[in-house]
């Protein structure tokens, strides 16, 4: 599995709050989510998400457990996340919800191009290669297939 992206840079310890604000969840309409993913941390950055990987700091997702914050990154067009690590169960809200993440301490620079192959458990940035930790068989699987509800949809 392969995924490319232009980057978008954001600090560490990013919560899904500041994912999505409580104030948004009152509607069930996921894309009214993607178009105010960040506004408190950013009004303008919702609208540079599309086709992005987000490259951020430490304890990217930590917070509350608010699965909504992985359904308004990826209806935004985020394509992966990018961080050195990630709040427990952020990570597999975002599996679970098709939104692939790599871990993996980057420097950033805005705009510049992002390849991740997780097949070859690498992430370029630029002229940069790093390797990243893999991902499970069955989390590609999951990711592959759209999601953990399309994954099981496709299995029955």
């Amino acid at each position: 599995m392969r995924v490319e992206g232009h980057a978008v840079c954001l600090p560490p310890d990013i919560d899904t709050d500041l994912i999505i604000a409580g104030r948004y969840l009152r509607t069930k309409d996921r894309s009214i989510w993607g178009t105010h993913v960040f506004e408190d941390l950013d009004p303008s950055l919702a609208g540079r998400l599309h086709e992005s990987v987000i490259i951020a700091g430490k304890n990217f997702g930590c917070g509350s457990s608010r699965e909504q914050a992985a359904v308004a990154l990826k209806e935004a067009g985020v394509v992966c996340i990018i961080a050195p690590s990630f709040a427990r169960i952020f990570f597999r809200n975002a599996i679970n919800r098709g939104l692939p993440l790599a871990q993996a301490d980057l420097s950033c620079h805005e705009g510049e191009q992002v390849v991740i192959d997780f097949s070859k458990g690498t992430v370029t940035v630029g002229p940069l290669t790093k390797e990243i930790p893999p991902l499970s068989p069955r989390m590609l699987e999951i990711l592959a297939d759209g999601g953990l509800v399309e994954h099981w949809r496709k299995r029955k």
